[in-house]
Formats: C-alpha cells, sequence, structure tokens
C-alpha cells in the first residue's frame, strides 16, 4: 500500500522545537512580514537571517521523537511518502527516505538570484556569504507570498495514496490544508492531534486519534500493520 503521511509543527514541537506560531516561538515580537517575506527580507536582511540562524542552531540540539521513528516503521511493509510542513530534518534523521518539504529546509540555503543554486548548510547564514553570482545566500524557506514549488507534487502523491496519516498540524493553513481533499474517495485518513479541531462527520472514512503525536502515531502504525 502507498501511505502518505502529512505532518506538521505539532509533531516536532515534541521534540523540543519551538512551533513557528507558538506564542513562545522564535518569531516573538516581531511581525510574521518581517522575518517570513520578500518584503522583510528586502527591508532588513540581518534580521531575516538571524532570525533563521537561531532556529538552525536549535535545531542541531534536538533528536527525532517516538512519532517520527514510528512512522519510519512503516517503510518496512509499505510504499511511505512524508508530506511535512517542517523545515527541520527529524524525518530524515528518523530514517524516512522519501520526504517533501513544503515550505523548504533549514538546512538548506540557496541563492537569491537564482534559486536552483541550492547548498546544504548548517552553519550560520551572515551578511556577505554570496553565491556564485556574488549575490546574498538567504535561508531555503518558502517564505509567505512565495509560490510553494512542490505543491503540484505533493497533490499528486495524495491522489495516488491508499491511506493517508495527518500528524500535528490542523490542516488550516492553506495551500497544504487543501491536500485531503485530493485523496481518492473512501480512502482512510488516519487524523492524529490531541485537540482535532475536526469532526468525525466532516470527511468519511476518518479515524480520528485524540492524542499527541508521540502517543498518537504508535496506536495508528499499530493498527496499520496489524490490517
Amino acid at each position: 500500500m502507498k501511505i502518505a503521511v502529512l505532518t506538521g509543527a505539532g509533531i516536532s514541537q515534541e521534540s523540543g522545537l519551538k512551533t513557528f506560531r507558538d506564542e513562545n516561538g522564535l518569531w516573538e515580537g516581531h511581525d510574521v512580514m518581517e522575518v517570513a517575506s520578500p518584503f522583510g527580507w528586502s527591508k532588513n536582511k540581518k534580521l531575516v537571517l538571524e532570525f533563521y540562524n537561531q532556529r538552525r542552531r536549535q535545531l542541531l540540539t534536538v533528536k527525532p521523537n517516538k512519532a517520527h521513528l514510528a512512522i519510519t516503521t512503516l517503510q518496512k511493509d509499505h510504499e511511505v511518502i512524508i508530506i511535512t510542513q517542517n523545515v527541520d530534518d527529524l524525518h530524515e534523521r528518523s530514517g524516512s527516505t522519501n520526504v517533501i518539504h513544503l515550505h523548504g529546509e533549514l538546512l538548506k540555503a540557496r541563492s537569491s538570484y537564482d534559486e536552483s543554486l541550492v547548498y546544504e548548510w548548517k552553519d550560520d547564514i551572515c551578511l556577505g556569504d554570496v553565491c556564485k553570482h556574488n549575490t546574498q545566500i538567504r535561508p531555503h524557506i518558502v517564505w509567505f507570498g512565495e509560490d510553494v514549488p512542490l505543491m503540484n507534487i505533493a497533490i499528486q502523491e495524495v491522489k495516488n495514496a491508499d491511506i493517508i496519516m495527518v500528524v500535528g498540524t490542523s490542516m488550516q493553513v492553506y495551500p497544504a490544508a487543501s491536500l485531503i481533499h485530493y485523496r481518492k474517495p473512501n480512502v482512510p485518513i488516519y487524523f492524529i492531534d490531541p485537540k482535532p479541531n475536526i469532526r468525525q462527520n466532516e470527511l468519511n472514512n476518518l479515524h480520528i486519534i485524540a492524542e499527541k503525536a508521540t502517543i498518537g502515531v504508535p496506536i495508528a502504525v499499530q493498527q496499520l500493520l496489524a490490517n
């Protein structure tokens, strides 16, 4: 079977990563447009770089959790595609081999001039770090107001899935929130969230597991492997 796993900030939060929209998150005190938009980048590159440098430093101090690891066990018997809104590499570090990062990757940087020039990057990005075109390097992140280049690929993966699992995301932020509407008729959805904002009758063949990711994902995986 092909299983599409849609993940969001909630799964990484349990590894210790602060969430983008948490009141105690790393962008507290900053308007979103100041640190995560082309406008903010053109206005104050130093502020944007430091914001992502802080997030990158924190990412390097945390590890995958039980939810990440449980998802990887599905690879033994099934084709698993992870479609994540997260910019961390915790899925990869847990052993998942097929991951689509809709919103970019924190441990990569790219040219401001040519977006096809992407570099592996674990250190801080500083003013003066330039690509071969002598243009400032920026975080490899999809900012508000920018296109989501992998969206069409993600849509196709959901269309081809036999099972869908949703973990750590309210599925309220578009365009990612639209993905579940591309599933084939009657494909089961496992929705894992401690406070699900979706009702049982909103989608057919919906299985709600009202638990945090580290508890709910192993439950869902056990059910899937048993079947």
